[in-house]
């Protein structure tokens, strides 16, 4: 590692420790203002996505699993 990727990791590093902070107050008064009614709505949205993308397969998929790693294994 150069002296200059060594500087800008550095750099990299300090943006974060000021940026991070920041962030989650953010994060925390966006959820501390988020409504019952809006996460009712981003919950069903959320459960509507897997209800579209469901499989029709009785299985886990455990079994599917292990026969991929057999394949990758030989």
């Amino acid at each position: 590692m150069t002296d200059a990727e060594r500087e800008q990791m550095k750099a990299w590093v300090e943006n974060w420790k000021r940026a991070g902070p920041l962030l989650e107050r953010f994060r925390h008064e966006e959820l501390r203002q988020l409504r019952h009614e809006d996460s009712l709505e981003m919950i069903d949205g959320l459960l509507q996505i897997g209800y579209q993308h469901r499989s029709d397969e009785p299985t886990s998929g455990l079994v599917e699993q292990q026969r991929i790693f057999m394949r990758a294994r030989r």
